[in-house]
């Protein structure tokens, strides 16, 4: 799937009045700092000079296109994230920024359609990013969308009214094309060493999972998986539990059942790397890895700079697994950094990471706050530039025939 189509249509209706913009964010992307207090054997990646890593076409990007800006949409089954940001160096330098959870695949497992409320609540969204793109004059543009649309029967009806409504082309990618894109975004983030990784995605609607054999620019890519199970697909697919302790417990042993059958398969296939000598190694993105490493932390509130890069225990991890699953609904949403948003989604991210942990045993657990924005922002950028030498070469061809 080309990684530069023509940028996203630039007309469409002003905001409307009510709509709230997201977090705006002006930040390099580098691996953090340490933070001043972490709990366990936690740890930050070491400091890394640029901000998401190189990439094919990284290097001598014609300076005329420093100053340019381009934007990545994702909109997926739960959230609507934008991300627009100009080259700097080798990597970019985010300018503005959009995420609101709008759960587009709500009711979606049951229906097998998109229902008129949540396309109203990512219509208002998409406005909010269709008004940044215009006014951040963005050179080039893809915006995709993943799990929901591809899983919806009204998905491509719904695709042509966001394009009417908001002048917005969203792309409907295929599950192997948001796993590639996941990985261009965040594989920099993973822990040195040598040996099988696997990187990860709980999404909303899907999971993602990923062996790559690092190396080179990009890791290369040995096998993946996709399975129909995120956050949102999950938990409208395994009922509620009875309210009894012993009732949510058996609601997340019954989720992590139906995440192993899915990975099953592909758990045989990747048996002999799991069990490789050289030592195995494990990066996550996705809004579960984030939570509970910021529930890991203690963190009064989700910060970037302490989560993203951040390398600690895989069994920290299934402790706080443990721990929610036991929790009330209402007892979840009074924990930091998961409050009303997350509480009733967090149980299945975390009976799909103990389902990938039990597959992929890591001792330790990466976690990127990045992956397909940023994926797909490298993607544009090295585009643009290896087209930029391309029409400079044959510029000066032209220039010497005469």
């Amino acid at each position: 799937m080309a990684d530069s189509p023509p940028p996203d249509i630039t007309r469409g209706p002003g905001r409307k009045r009510g709509d709230k913009s997201g977090k705006v964010a002006d930040f390099r992307y580098k691996r953090p700092a340490r933070p001043d207090q972490t709990r366990g054997e936690a740890r930050t990646r070491a400091p890394h000079e640029g901000t998401a890593g190189r990439g094919p076409g990284a290097n001598a990007r014609p300076n005329t296109h420093y100053r340019q800006a381009y934007a990545a949409l994702d909109l997926g089954t739960n959230n609507c994230r934008l991300l627009i940001a100009r080259p700097s160096g080798a990597d970019f330098t985010v300018i503005d920024a959009f995420s609101r959870v709008v759960r587009l695949g709500e009711g979606l497992a049951a229906s097998g359609r998109l229902s008129d409320e949540a396309m109203d609540r990512t219509l208002a969204a998409l406005q909010v990013c269709a008004e940044k793109l215009r006014r951040r004059n963005v050179r080039l543009a893809r915006s995709v969308a993943t799990e929901a649309c591809r899983r919806a029967a009204n998905g491509p009806k719904f695709i042509e009214r966001v394009k009417e409504e908001t002048g917005i082309v969203l792309d409907i990618i295929s599950a192997q094309e948001e796993a590639r894109l996941a990985v261009l975004g965040c594989h920099v983030l993973l822990e040195d060493g040598t040996g099988p990784a696997i990187i990860f995605d709980i999404g909303g609607g899907s999971t993602e999972l990923v062996l790559v054999e690092p190396g080179g620019p990009v890791p290369r890519i040995l096998d993946w998986l996709s399975v129909p199970w995120g956050v949102v697909s999950l938990t409208d697919t395994v009922g509620p539990s009875d309210g009894s302790e012993e009732g949510r417990l058996d609601r997340y042993r019954e989720m992590r059942r139906t995440v192993a059958r899915s990975f099953r398969s592909f758990a045989e296939r990747i048996g002999e790397h799991a069990r490789s000598s050289d030592g195995i190694r494990l990066l996550g993105t996705s809004g579960t890895v984030t939570t509970l490493a910021s529930l890991h932390l203690e963190l009064p509130q989700y910060d970037r700079r302490a989560v993203d890069g951040l390398i600690l225990p895989s069994q920290a991890m299934r402790d706080i697994s443990t721990r929610l699953s036991r929790m009330s609904e209402a007892d979840r949403r009074q924990l930091p950094c998961i409050g009303d948003d997350r509480a009733n989604l967090v149980i299945a991210g975390c009976a799909i990471l103990e389902s990938i942990l039990d597959i992929w045993p890591s001792v330790q657990l990466g976690v990127a706050d990045r992956g397909i924005r940023e994926g797909i922002l490298r993607s544009l950028i090295a585009a643009d530039a290896d087209g930029e030498r391309s029409r400079a070469a044959m510029q000066k061809m032209r220039e010497q025939d005469v």
